[in-house]
């Protein structure tokens, strides 16, 4: 399976995996290295602690690889009067009568308290393309579903200020 990212989001994850192999690995090495010499390991919890803060790292790294050479690089082709990616939507929901301002972004930006919807989820599935004024629904399960509008679109291009989600 390839996941659809931008090249912006490769772009982070690059920067990310610099970060991680040239400043963080040597500085968890030593940790690891120093805690080590503090004695019995059985019962030698700063060294614990390191060693799982090194094998995170290393399991990032891994995840940050396996995602670049995987990916399927996409962009944005929504019209002008369409929703697309990292655009800012306005969305009425009548259900509770408010409205939210979002943003659908790929999946490994996503942050749903911070209005940015996964193009991946059913939500952001459905805003994808629509233009203002359409009403549309989102069936998240078999026994729930509620209506939503679009009030706004205002078109955005993809400024990186989203980050690449943590694990």
């Amino acid at each position: 399976m390839h996941d659809e990212l931008t090249k912006e989001d490769i772009k982070k994850m690059r920067e990310e995996l610099e970060y991680r192999r040239i400043e963080l690995m040597p500085d968890l090495m030593a940790e690891v290295k120093r805690t080590r010499e503090f004695g019995d390991l059985s019962e030698n919890d700063e060294y614990k602690t390191a060693k799982r803060e090194l094998n995170h790292n290393k399991g990032r790294i891994r995840y940050l690889e396996g995602m670049i050479k995987t990916a399927h690089v996409i962009s944005d082709k929504s019209g002008e009067d369409e929703v697309g990616l990292f655009d800012k939507v306005e969305i009425y929901m009548p259900e509770d009568d408010e409205t939210d301002i979002i943003q659908v972004v790929t999946t490994v930006r996503c942050d749903p308290r911070k209005g940015l919807i996964s193009k991946e989820s059913p939500f952001g599935k459905q805003v994808l393309g629509k233009k203002v004024g359409d009403r549309f629904t989102v069936h998240v399960n078999d026994s729930y579903s509620y209506e939503a509008e679009i009030r706004s679109i205002e078109k955005t291009k993809d400024d990186g200020s989203a980050p690449l989600m943590r694990f």
